[in-house]
């Protein structure tokens, strides 16, 4: 048996191919649409994901103001945030979050879903939220791609 064809090729981030995509998350439900973000920014789409190296691409997410919370939740859940100090712990809801900076919805959402080391830091500096429908990262000729077909 050749055992030379059977290696298993690793990626490395100088063989990586990393892309610039842009997300529309309009009228999309926010936890799926952070779940399927953090699969773009971490790779798990390509053939070559290799789980120690940053390899997802880089993610533009626009219209982040429209994302949609069923139920309650937009008033009845409650995210925190700590600064570091004694009784530095701020409770908010997402309405609130929504009202002064829709971004950070999202942002908040994604990191959550993201591995908490390192990595995950790399990854989540890829994720790129905008209110409204401009970026400005258009230099990088990002490709759009259809979210909700997107498993």
């Amino acid at each position: 048996m050749n055992t030379l064809s059977y290696k298993t090729v690793s990626a490395n981030k100088d063989t990586v191919d990393k892309q610039w995509v842009v997300v529309d998350a309009s009228d999309m439900m926010l936890g799926r649409l952070a779940s399927r973000v953090a699969k773009l920014l971490r790779g798990k789409h390509k053939p070559n994901y290799t789980p120690h190296v940053d390899c997802g691409d880089n993610v533009i997410v626009i219209n982040a103001e429209k994302v949609k919370l069923s139920g309650n939740k937009w008033n009845d859940r409650e995210l925190f945030f700590y600064s570091g100090y004694p009784g530095g712990r701020h409770d908010k809801t997402p309405a609130q979050i929504m009202a002064k900076t829709p971004e950070r919805l999202l942002e908040h959402a994604v990191k959550g879903m993201l591995p908490k080391n390192r990595l995950g830091a790399q990854l989540f500096r890829n994720l790129h939220v905008y209110v409204g429908s401009e970026h400005k990262h258009e230099a990088q000729q990002p490709k759009e791609i259809d979210i909700k077909s997107f498993n």
